[in-house]
């Protein structure tokens, strides 16, 4: 059949009369219903939702009698019929649909209010079986959306209880829903559908076990409009659910790179989820400086004294409840943010002094569920696990002919924690629960290694008896020879250089213990 468009779309206000309700979440509802029946409009429902409105005393005509059809098959067919369809997708400004309805006896209806089974919800528990999570596929609900959306001309449709009190206040006016409202609910309501297709989609990826899928979706709700991106000539927005993950509370809003530093934060404080305090320093996305100790303070102190200049107007985040001596410490220069668990309130009383610093506290881990990272490029995007793995040190392997001492281990495994967030190429120097040296980001890994060295001396720190890790093998000896210079007496590396064997051997000439761990941690 082919299609006749209108020359174009009416843009007068909306008189509804006519309202057809199905709803899974039922926020709401009792106040729509209340003020549709202020207006005289007639209500059909389903289910439910009919039960619920009847419940309340409001007037309500089931959607079987429309349709001449009672539900059928536990519920799964209630709307799929012309008589509904017909009423909703009717251009009643458009003579032949008015005759057509009329001689198919078919009423418009133009309002249409419909949200749908929760599917994220359900299938977010891993437990789920394909059986259940299949039976919260909406199939009804799209239809009337879509049909609705698509007539946005000639309906309204509302597909979220958050737009039912600016709806209501419209209707109230008694001057009909306006077209530019009418429009912006149907882009809304698209993108409702959208988003629900993209999960179910998702879904099923992951039950056919299919790596990588053929096609990948991504839908995410505006989380927030910023005043810039990464410069102030750069539109910029986030979208997602950070506010499940943390809760800025005082300050100023973050910014594009303050979440991107937040992000960082986040990620190398889950290597420290351990009943030690621990504090790491970020700026610019990279650790400038992480501790451990038996106080929070005492760690704030040791990954301060790591590099004194970068912290300022930096990020703190910490992985125990912030007590008033560090935040005292904190206090002394300008901190941009600080990220903890939770505040005592004695420390928020100090750090609150200061309007603009963003507070945050730590809702939620981000390895509490399985990540996934992207990075866009040309044409597309690029999707990876995110490397927030936990450790297993039975892979890791001691190459040398020294082993290493309980203390040189405890470094050891301290600097690979930490080197892993450092942008490569990437080393850090350690010992006693904290950073001496870290060089990031440069091209050759002897000169990140000398920016380290060249750190710790600018500090007054000794790295002797230090251990360094590497985000990558070393690809000469070279590089274990520069690091015995500095002090290093443990290294911990990768391995999977061709010249392994050559850089073993150099480390045995100076008595040095190595671990290879037989996994990279690149960071670009």
């Amino acid at each position: 059949m082919a299609l006749k468009p209108l020359s174009s779309l009416p843009e007068t206000p909306l008189t509804i009369k006519r309202a057809l309700l199905s709803v899974s979440d039922k926020t709401g509802l009792k106040e729509l219903a209340e003020a549709l029946h202020e207006a005289g409009v007639e209500i059909i429902s389903t289910g439910g939702t009919s039960k619920a409105i009847a419940d309340i005393g409001i007037p309500v005509k089931d959607a079987s009698e429309i349709t001449g059809f009672p539900e059928c098959l536990d519920g799964r067919v209630k709307t799929l019929h012309p008589n509904v369809h017909g009423g909703i997708l009717a251009r009643t400004s458009y003579a032949p649909d008015n005759e057509e309805l009329k001689e198919l006896g078919i009423e418009p209806i133009e309002l249409v209010v419909v949200n749908l089974y929760p599917f994220k919800n359900k299938v977010a528990d891993t437990n789920v079986t394909p059986a259940e999570a299949t039976e919260f596929i909406d199939i009804g609900g799209p239809t009337m959306i879509r049909a609705a959306a698509k007539n946005f001309a000639h309906v309204t449709i509302l597909s979220s209880p958050a737009q039912y009190a600016g709806f209501i206040e419209e209707l109230r006016s008694g001057n009909g829903i306006t077209y530019s409202t009418r429009l912006k609910l149907a882009k809304a309501a698209f993108e409702h559908t959208a988003d629900y297709d993209s999960a179910i989609a998702n879904y099923f990826n992951c039950i056919a076990e299919e790596i990588p899928a053929k096609q990948f979706n991504i839908s995410l709700p505006l989380s927030q409009e910023l005043r810039y991106g990464e410069n102030p000539h750069q539109k910029a927005a986030v979208y997602g659910a950070q506010f499940e993950y943390i809760d800025c509370f005082h300050g100023k809003q973050l910014s594009y790179n303050n979440y991107l530093d937040v992000d960082s934060a986040l990620n190398i404080i889950t290597d420290f989820q351990t009943d030690e305090p621990a504090c790491a320093i970020i700026k610019h996305t990279i650790p400038c400086g992480v501790g451990v100790g038996a106080s929070l303070n005492e760690a704030y102190e040791k990954a301060f004294s790591t590099d004194t200049v970068s912290p300022f107007g930096g990020i703190v985040v910490v992985n125990t409840t912030l007590d008033l001596e560090t935040a005292t410490s904190i206090d002394k220069i300008f901190t941009e943010i600080i990220i903890a668990p939770a505040y005592d309130a004695d420390a928020l009383e100090l750090l609150q002094q200061k309007k603009n610093r963003r507070l945050i506290t730590i809702k939620k881990q981000i390895n509490e569920i399985s990540g996934t990272t992207f990075r866009s490029i040309f044409g597309g995007l690029l999707k990876q696990d995110a490397d927030l793995e936990p450790f297993d040190e039975n892979e890791f392997k001691v190459v040398s002919k020294r082993k290493p001492t309980e203390t040189e281990l405890k470094d050891l495994l301290f600097a690979w924690k930490v080197v892993r967030h450092v942008k490569s190429n990437a080393i850090v120097y350690a010992k006693d629960g904290r950073t001496l040296g870290i060089g990031s980001g440069q091209t050759s890994r002897v000169d990140s290694s000398e920016i380290a060295v060249e750190k710790a001396k600018k500090e007054g720190l000794s790295l002797d008896n230090s251990a360094i890790a590497s985000d990558a093998f070393f690809p000469f000896s070279d590089g274990i020879e520069a690091a015995a210079e500095a002090g290093a007496t443990a290294v911990i590396q990768p391995g999977g250089s061709i010249r392994d064997e050559e850089i073993i051997a150099k480390a045995d000439e100076f008595n040095m213990t190595m671990i290879f761990t037989g996994k990279r941690h690149f960071k670009h």
